[in-house]
């Protein structure tokens, strides 16, 4: 393994301008034009570039094309998880999404941030942090998770909400920066309402 990876795997500042990154990007371009352009594709086929693409991926997971990320082998989503269009995560650092995720459509999760000082954003520096979403979690349309942001389990983002920190179990947030603005009850929302609308 070479050094920027290395750097990178570990949470410090890396150069993503690498021979060794830009094979694995290659990799995923690759992949991410095969899954989009799979449409007719058998589910059984679209498994397999996905299980190819991604670190893991669960049983019963539903991604809807396109769909973008940075390397793939660094996302894992747990099982009868929902991504719908346009859904951009790049995993830089570790993405770790539960069971029974949703993801509305156009949802950015970002891991890499980028140097304040000029000549080192320049020069190409960058670092990346992880994202983890909980189990059960329903993330409307647009919502951005910001790098190092972790959601706990059965909440809610409004749509177009900017996560910046990490957001509890158990609560709807809204806003940008998402705040909390209520505290669920247990069981509430389990049943999706008529028309689902991620």
């Amino acid at each position: 393994m070479g050094e920027n990876k290395r750097r990178m795997l570990a949470g410090d500042w890396y150069i993503a301008d690498d021979p060794e990154l830009r094979a694995e990007t290659d990799r995923r371009i690759e992949l991410c034009e095969a899954y989009n352009t799979a449409a007719r594709a058998t589910p059984g086929e679209r498994r397999k570039i996905l299980e190819e693409l991604l670190g893991a991926v669960g049983a019963d997971v539903n991604i809807r094309a396109p769909f973008s990320c940075d390397y793939g082998s660094l996302i894992t989503i747990g099982p009868r998880t929902f991504i719908n269009f346009g859904a951009v995560f790049l995993d830089a650092a570790p993405i770790t999404i539960g069971a029974d995720v949703q993801i509305g459509p156009n949802v950015q999760l970002l891991t890499p941030s980028h140097e304040l000082d000029t000549e080192r954003r320049r020069a190409g520096w960058e670092k990346a942090d992880p994202v983890t979403i909980g189990d059960n979690v329903w993330l409307g349309g647009g919502v951005i998770v910001c790098p190092g942001v972790t959601i706990g389990a059965n909440t809610v983002v409004g749509a177009g909400s900017v996560v910046t920190k990490d957001l509890p179990s158990g609560v709807l947030a809204v806003g940008s920066p998402a705040r909390v603005i209520r505290i669920l009850d247990p069981g509430e929302g389990e049943q999706a309402p008529a028309g689902r609308d991620e």
